[in-house]
């Protein structure tokens, strides 16, 4: 069935939401806040429907012709980086919103890069920002396809080029493609079955280390170098960093902004979920105490501590749920928390809401959790600024940092 639906805005995660005639909440990919869309029905839930669109009877002005290949994932191919950020910014208000939660928001610093963007300087690059990729393959009517898992079919998608990923990666895509389809139809069986295997290969560049890959599990001995904030850092190959490193850059240094505008009350730093190091290394604090449960990130980060002369610098693998408890939290000690997309162990968000701490910076790359956290958060604390960053643009993901002071009187 097709029906002709207006679309008051895009959902978290890129869908347009629209309502039918009998009241039913429509979902439709691809249609921008504004238009009227007419949409064929595809699945019925009792409260809801998903639908495709057919056609466009009203345009929204930010609606435009896709840069290049869409790729899997890339749910704002055909809406403006203007348009884009002005859904995501409604989407993290109505985060906060449904969870009743104030949401002051504070200007967020630029977050652009030197490279020209093709549609406009005043925002974040849109394209070919990504300093990391994860190809799969897959051998589909005969021949290997090396790219991007389409959802829900699991089908590759050959990518010959990359709109998201660096110039240099890019520039390097077909040499290793054809690396790739070698091991995986030439030489012994034994090696060709292997590679079949290990079934994805790996990019990922920096400005020191250049294009490094490899294909199933990350070599043990390969050490990629970033830089941040003037900052050299090590990871392991197979570590996390952003990987958007202009925007990463811009999120960091918003951290520290913050920590600097309280370091006289709150010179110590406390930094949960730390990976290598680089929030609170970026900090330059007098006192510094790191936990994160990968081992490989800890030694980094002790790496990185002592390559830039922080000498008050304490790293630990452990968990941070387990390690809570022992962790002294005073007046003094600024708390940065930079969990993964499942958010804060419960007895972690339990725990520092009723700790002392000066103030808590929440680093989140999922509003869902974030959210949920900040209601046990805010027991104790007041959410005195809200900044989002689009780290992944053209995608339905983006970066929110929160400021947490104390209650009044507390």
């Amino acid at each position: 069935m097709v029906s002709t639906v207006y679309i008051a805005k895009n959902v978290y995660g890129g869908d347009g939401l629209g309502r039918l005639g009998d009241g039913r909440v429509v979902f439709v990919p691809g249609a921008w806040a504004g238009e009227q869309v007419k949409a064929e029905i595809v699945e019925e839930k009792r409260q809801f429907v998903r639908a495709r669109l057919v056609e466009i009877v009203e345009r929204s002005p930010e609606r435009q012709e896709p840069v290049g290949p869409v790729l899997p994932g890339m749910v704002y191919a055909a809406l403006s980086p203007a348009g884009e950020q002005a859904a995501k910014e409604q989407q993290l208000r109505e985060f906060f919103d449904r969870a009743r939660l104030p949401f002051p928001l504070a200007a967020t610093p630029p977050q652009t890069s030197k490279r020209p963007n093709p549609q406009t300087q005043d925002l974040p690059n849109s394209f070919h920002y990504r300093n990391k990729v994860v190809y799969h393959f897959a051998r589909q009517k005969g021949v290997w396809a090396i790219g991007y898992r389409q959802e829900p079919s699991h089908d590759v998608i050959d990518v010959t080029e990359d709109p998201l990923a660096r110039p240099e990666i890019n520039a390097r895509l077909p040499e290793i493609r054809r690396a790739v389809t070698t091991l995986l139809t030439t030489g012994p069986e034994a090696v060709r079955r292997d590679t079949a295997q290990k079934g994805h290969v790996t990019i990922r560049w920096t400005k020191k280390t250049g294009v490094k890959w490899w294909v199933g599990d990350a070599p043990k001995d390969l050490v990629l170098k970033e830089t941040t904030c003037g900052l050299d850092f090590e990871v392991p190959a197979d570590g996390f960093y952003q990987v958007n490193p202009d925007v990463g850059e811009a999120l960091v240094a918003s951290v520290v902004a913050a920590y600097e505008q309280g370091r006289a009350a709150a010179p110590d730093v406390l930094d949960l979920y730390c990976g290598v190091g680089v929030f609170g290394l970026c900090c330059k604090a007098p006192k510094l105490v790191g936990i994160e449960s990968g081992r490989a990130a800890i030694a980094f980060a002790k790496r990185n501590a002592a390559a830039q002369r922080a000498t008050d610098a304490r790293f630990f693998s452990e968990q941070v749920g387990r390690a809570f408890r022992r962790l002294r939290i005073g007046p003094q000690t600024t708390v940065i928390v930079d969990p993964p997309r499942g958010g804060l162990e419960p007895n972690v968000a339990q725990g520092l809401a009723n700790a002392r701490a000066a103030r808590i910076f929440y680093v989140s790359c999922d509003p869902a959790t974030l959210v949920r956290d900040l209601r046990e958060l805010t027991r104790t604390y007041d959410v005195a600024s809200v900044r989002w960053f689009n780290m992944f643009p053209r995608t339905a993901r983006f970066e929110t940092f929160v400021t947490l002071v104390p209650c009044a009187g507390r």
